[in-house]
């Protein structure tokens, strides 16, 4: 992997040659966070990813994100070139409406330092802007409290609580390493007949809240509440490159415009059925 050019992708080139110690790993999270976006439009483009961390940083080099294979993939890869312990942990995201579980539907990382090990997780789209150490207790990052304690479905593993503003409940995930052949075929049940194949999500923590794009319904969450339906494929191109950095090929644009405007039409048309029947 070039480092170099990954640095630059990050913006943070006065990196090079840092030590690995916590100020590094807290300073590459937070670039990472705020550079690379969580995002499925693959998959609304109907083009399967890979699960190798290397592909996935050609990726993000490319100026594209993903969601935590590719994201956690690739920084962990990154951050083993600095020097750090990174151990990867098969895990479980929980909607609201979901029991805690360990579906393999995550990959976390925790890293391990001299004082102790961390949880550094790029891959949890709205949740952390930095790492947070690997103890009980509550932490506030930004407009966002965010719990962690030991979990209660993975014996001696963990289990993070988001914010209630957040887009999950929470997150469970085992003690032992892994590796990325675990999540193979998880990954193709996301890319194929999940959520992210119904909704194309794209998402951007920064130190003061989150940037969220759900179809075509932009919201911005944390130091102000902000609300606005993107109304023409220019309006939704522009905004996937001014807030998220995501400059899709001119080819991607009226096919991803097409299939994400169709899917809003029908979630529309579903909101409005429902209003009906509620109101017989």
């Amino acid at each position: 992997m070039d480092v170099t050019a990954y640095l630059a992708r990050l913006g943070r080139t006065d990196l090079a040659g840092a030590p690995p110690d916590l100020d590094t790993l807290i300073e590459l999270h937070r670039a990472h966070v705020e550079r690379v976006p969580y995002e499925v439009l693959e998959i609304w483009l109907r083009r399967p990813t890979s699960l190798d961390p290397l592909v996935s940083a050609a990726r993000i080099l490319s100026g594209r994100g993903g969601y935590c294979y590719h994201l956690n993939g690739a920084f962990s890869t990154l951050a083993e070139a600095f020097g750090f312990e990174v151990v990867k942990h098969a895990g479980g995201v929980q909607g609201h409406g979901d029991e805690p579980e360990v579906t393999d539907s995550h990959l976390a990382l925790t890293v391990r330092l001299p004082d102790g090990e961390w949880l550094v997780d790029l891959g949890l789209g709205d949740a952390l802007h930095e790492p947070i150490p690997l103890e009980e207790g509550t932490y506030r990052q930004g407009p966002f409290v965010f719990g962690l304690r030991r979990s209660e479905v993975a014996p001696g593993g963990w289990r993070f609580e988001h914010d209630p503003a957040g887009s999950f409940v929470g997150m469970d995930f085992e003690p032992t390493p892994t590796t990325m052949s675990r999540f193979i075929a998880k990954h193709h049940e996301l890319s194929t007949e999940s959520h992210f194949t119904r909704v194309a999500v794209v998402q951007r923590r920064d130190a003061t809240g989150v940037d969220l794009l759900r179809g075509l319904v932009f919201d911005r969450v944390g130091d102000r509440t902000h609300r606005v339906t993107l109304a023409s494929r220019q309006d939704y191109v522009d905004t996937l490159a001014d807030v998220f950095g995501l400059h899709l090929a001119p080819e991607d644009r009226p096919v991803l415009w097409e299939r994400v405007r169709a899917a809003h039409e029908n979630w529309l048309a579903a909101q409005a059925a429902r209003t009906a029947e509620a109101s017989l």
